[in-house]
């Protein structure tokens, strides 16, 4: 297991910060050595969860040009034709996934191609599953499209994740399951796909990024 490049002043910041309450309680109130225990124990386990939500788990990916791989892990909230007003501006099929702050955060290329947009937006910070998240949140929008298709992936902000990574610029050819960016805190990620797309999975599935198919092209 490694640790995401975006976590390490995250990490750091919460070991000063952390070490600084504990030494703190421990100076001021020597005479209550529980109190001292709880607040380190406290810090320690709190400290390890936000090691563990920079992660990046060793996997063995799938792959395939026909293939929609899980842009990242979470629970499958979405499958419906819905109209998409941004790039396609027509009728899609959406998949939308929800990641809690116990996922893998790492947010993957579902498809080989070339990038045809990306761009951010900022907005609200309603929380992921809300209807009109997908269009109101702060978001960042990316294109990717090949001989097979063309598939839009939305990074979502939600009522903690307040910051989105996206490492995609256009023209750029990418390989299905790189890195495509990293949502902070629990989100969710919307793909488009063309009607009439044979969808893999079903509501409420736990899918991992990389590893589950979420169509067939």
């Amino acid at each position: 297991m490694k640790i995401h490049r975006e976590g390490l002043a995250s990490i750091l910041i919460a070991f000063v910060v952390l070490a600084l309450i504990s030494g703190a309680v421990i100076y001021f109130l020597p005479g209550m050595p529980l109190v001292g225990n709880i607040v380190a124990a406290f810090s320690l386990v709190l400290f390890l969860f936000i090691i563990s939500f920079f992660r990046i788990p060793a996997r063995e990916m799938k792959v395939g040009e026909n293939l929609v791989m899980a842009p990242c892990d979470g629970k499958v909230v979405v499958i419906e034709e819905t109209y998409e007003p941004e790039y396609f501006k027509d009728k899609r099929l959406q998949v939308s996934i929800f990641m809690s702050p116990a996922n893998v955060h790492v947010n993957r290329n579902p498809i080989s191609g070339e990038v045809k947009l990306s761009q951010y937006h900022s907005g609200k910070y309603l929380v992921a599953w809300h209807p009109k998240s997908s269009t109101e949140n702060e978001r960042h929008t990316v294109v990717i499209g090949n001989g097979k298709a063309d598939i839009l992936v939305r990074q979502i902000a939600g009522a903690l994740a307040r910051r989105i990574v996206n490492y995609l610029k256009p023209g750029m050819q990418v390989n299905q399951n790189e890195e495509l960016g990293f949502i902070k805190f629990g989100s969710r990620v919307d793909l488009y796909l063309p009607i009439g797309t044979k969808v893999n999975v079903q509501l409420e599935q736990v899918v991992r990024s990389g590893q589950t198919i979420i169509a067939t092209l």
